[in-house]
């Protein structure tokens, strides 16, 4: 009998017994599905942050306060010998291959205009932010470049706060309190959302100086500078390692390139996706007991086919290779489904719920797919042998 006539004799086996057929393959179905779709979760969930971090483009190295070699962002705990300063902003960009340094500290202030009044985040930055960040201006100008000593009173708001204090009304020109300073709006910047946490729409800028003094800061957050792309980042952070050296006497200092914050990025989230994927496979293992359940089950109420089998002829190979190929097929038809089901929910969640990043993992699919198809071969061998195994003879008297 060949492979043709077997794979007809097993689909007409399976056929025999619906019920129970359908409810094997349904296991595998819900275990693939719940792979796809905790896979398609966790790779959107990298896609999108990824994404988020790349917005400001992706030729930047940060300059931090401090010497560490783990890995930091924003925020760092300033504990160095000299800290970062205006200064060295202004020096580091006067190398080759920057094409701008952007100073920056960042804190919480209460800001008033009129009668009304929020807290939101203040960014101290450079007059290079939109160059540097990829930030655009709606109205107004951004803050100029005043220098070193003596940076003027200006602010620039987000179109969130400027929406919340001003309404429809142009606040250009106006004045505003920020803590117990006032400030000049010059600017209002275009829509961004949200970068790791912060809403660059409902936020202030203002000059880094001001920044410092406003939140009693001897050294600066962090400062970020963007390079050629026709230059290697190594060869930036080497001569910014170069210049802090020379100013400080002593690497002090953190480099960060963001090639460097990406791959770190990159796998902690693959380490998330690969975990998700993990705990899906549990609901595979559950199906994989229900194939070997169902096939033992099968080959106990099947006795006597299997004695009228090898009283007619069929060699023990057969029978083997014929329970076999029922269990491949009950798992070639729940991984199937189970693709088919994942795939379609994860369409229907990015449809109907856009604000949830999901995007279908190609490779943990196939990857799921293929251990379906192996549970089949793994769950219907002992089976399979223990039907070859019995005697015609005494199958027959079974009956």
């Amino acid at each position: 009998m060949n492979w043709l006539d077997l794979s007809k004799l097993a689909l007409r086996s399976i056929g025999s017994h619906k019920q129970r057929s359908i409810l094997t393959a349904l296991g595998l179905i819900i275990g693939i599905a719940a792979v796809v779709i905790l896979t398609s979760i966790g790779r959107g969930i990298h896609s999108f942050v990824l994404a988020e971090f790349t917005q400001f483009g992706t030729h930047l190295i940060a300059v931090y306060p401090g010497k560490t070699t783990t890995f930091g962002l924003s925020g760092a705990t300033i504990s160095t010998v000299r800290p970062l300063s205006t200064a060295d902003a202004a020096s580091l960009e006067n190398l080759d291959h920057v094409l701008a340094a952007m100073p920056m500290v960042q804190g919480n202030a209460r800001i008033e205009a009129g009668a009304k009044q929020r807290r939101a985040n203040v960014f101290g930055v450079g007059a290079a932010l939109p160059q540097v960040w990829q930030l655009k201006i709606d109205s107004g100008r951004f803050l100029p470049n005043d220098g070193l000593d003596n940076p003027r009173a200006f602010a620039v708001l987000g179109s969130k706060m400027r929406a919340e204090l001003f309404g429809n009304a142009s606040p250009l020109g106006q004045r505003i309190r920020i803590g117990s300073d006032r400030f000049r709006v010059v600017g209002v910047m275009q829509a961004k959302g949200q970068m790791l946490g912060f809403d660059l729409d409902d936020t202030v800028f203002i000059a880094s100086g001001k920044a410092m003094e406003m939140f009693d800061r001897q050294s600066l957050m962090e400062i970020d500078l963007l390079y050629s792309s026709e230059t290697s980042a190594e060869t930036v952070e080497q001569a910014i390692k170069r210049r802090l050296i020379a100013r400080h006497g002593a690497e002090d200092f953190t480099i960060v390139t963001q090639n460097q914050m990406l791959e770190k990025m990159d796998s902690v989230l693959s380490v998330l996706t690969l975990a998700v994927a993990a705990l899906g496979s549990i609901s595979l293992l559950v199906g994989s007991v229900g194939i070997l359940t169902i096939m033992t089950i099968a080959v106990s109420e099947r006795v006597s086919e299997i004695g009228l089998l090898r009283a007619i002829g069929a060699e023990r190979g057969m029978v083997f290779n014929l329970f076999l190929g029922e269990a491949i097929l009950l798992s070639l038809v729940g991984g199937a489904g189970g693709v088919l089901l994942g795939v379609a929910l994860v369409k229907l969640a990015a449809a109907f719920v856009p604000a949830l990043p999901v995007q279908l993992a190609w490779n943990y699919i196939v990857a799921a797919f293929a251990i379906s198809l192996f549970i089949g071969v793994a769950a219907g061998v002992v089976p399979a042998i223990k039907a070859a195994r019995l005697n015609p003879l005494e199958a027959l008297r079974a009956e």
